[in-house]
């Protein structure tokens, strides 16, 4: 049987489709093709403004799930196609899907992808909806990357950090001796992106310069850092749910110079992940860092500096791509599913129990 899945992975940051192509003939699973594929700028504005309560939100959703299925698909093909493989090649696809809401206060978490679409577009076997049986059995849903930062990144010898800088930030603890445990620390790049876009007319402050040519406000992080989420204890998840324009606007920012705020905004994403790290974490001897953020040189540098003296570098020095790490572990969750293993920590997320995740959409033709 093929050991070779694909992981697709869209996430807060509303950017595009990451996949990853992995073979699991080893245990922890080796990437062995990327490809990443840009949102379209409508689909981008739909999904972020499905994020709040609209006029016929029901029937938007539904069709945003097709275009993004269609998204999906087409990552997924020219993914193989780039690798010179056929689709019957391909054991799974782990797709998670985009979250548009996520609260599980309330029971439940949206992810829009249209499984079935997807099955029958690649004829490849989809497995998605990972978050919801976790919520079902008194779970947060998230984070579910732990269990995979723990098989390829945990080390007998050395307590490790994975810190996930998508649009929320969430980290990994991985103690040399004792229990693993992951939570969301507050917004990553979420924030700094809606600021770029409002102030810049582009989707994101590149690198972090226009951050980096402003000054921190004092007051206006103080105010940022009173915020009752960064206060919970884990388990613990967030999202645009919580942090958004709103969250932001109540803050009053307009006093001050835009790239000030930007800067600020920069500031509180690196304190509220090292106050959470010093605060819910044991020692730590070294931060991994991955996902978009990596690419974000000032956001970096602010975060070496609060972490201090902790060493921190990303997950590339451990030979996993960092822009593909949540892609890889989602391929490794389908993985589990379709070997009737539990693919949440319990001591993460706070369910019940472990539990076997995701629903599966079987490839309907020339795979039978």
């Amino acid at each position: 049987m093929s050991q070779l899945l694909v992981g697709l992975m869209s996430g807060t940051s509303l950017d595009g489709v990451d996949a990853a192509l992995v073979d699991f003939s080893s245990p922890t699973g080796r990437i062995v093709g990327t490809h990443f594929l840009p949102y379209p700028d409508t689909v981008r504005r739909e999904a972020l403004a499905l994020n709040t309560a609209g006029v016929n939100e029901l029937d938007r959703a539904w069709r945003l799930g097709l275009q993004l299925s269609a998204l999906y698909a087409r990552a997924t093909l020219d993914l193989l196609e780039r690798m010179a493989l056929k689709p019957w090649q391909i054991r799974a696809i782990g797709c998670h899907g985009q979250t548009v809401r996520h609260r599980p206060d309330a029971g439940y978490t949206v992810q829009l992808v249209q499984g079935a679409a997807l099955a029958e577009t690649t004829d490849i076997t989809v497995v998605t909806d990972f978050r919801s049986r976790d919520i079902a059995a008194g779970g947060q849903g998230a984070p579910l990357v732990p269990a995979f930062h723990q098989a390829t990144f945990g080390h007998e010898r050395i307590n490790r950090i994975v810190a996930n800088l998508g649009g929320i930030a969430n980290v990994t603890s991985l103690p040399a001796q004792g229990t693993p445990s992951g939570f969301d620390t507050g917004p990553g790049n979420l924030l700094l992106d809606l600021w770029a876009d409002t102030h810049l007319g582009r989707p994101r402050d590149d690198r972090g310069d226009w951050a980096a040519s402003g000054r921190t406000d004092p007051d206006l992080l103080a105010r940022m850092m009173s915020d009752a989420f960064l206060k919970q204890a884990p388990p613990r998840s967030t999202g645009r749910d919580h942090f958004n324009t709103q969250w932001l606007t109540r803050l009053e920012p307009g006093r001050l110079d835009a790239a000030d705020v930007q800067a600020t905004l920069a500031e509180f994403t690196a304190q509220s992940l090292a106050q959470a790290i010093r605060t819910w974490c044991d020692h730590t001897d070294e931060v991994l860092l991955c996902g978009g953020g990596v690419h974000n040189a000032d956001l970096v540098r602010r975060i070496t500096h609060a972490l201090a003296p902790a060493s921190v570098t990303s997950t590339a020095r451990l030979g996993v791509d960092p822009d593909y790490v949540e892609a890889c572990a989602f391929a490794w969750l389908a993985l589990r599913t379709l070997e009737n293993q539990p693919g949440n920590l319990p001591a993460v997320t706070g369910a019940r129990g472990p539990r076997v995740l995701g629903a599966v959409y079987p490839a309907g033709g020339s795979q039978h």
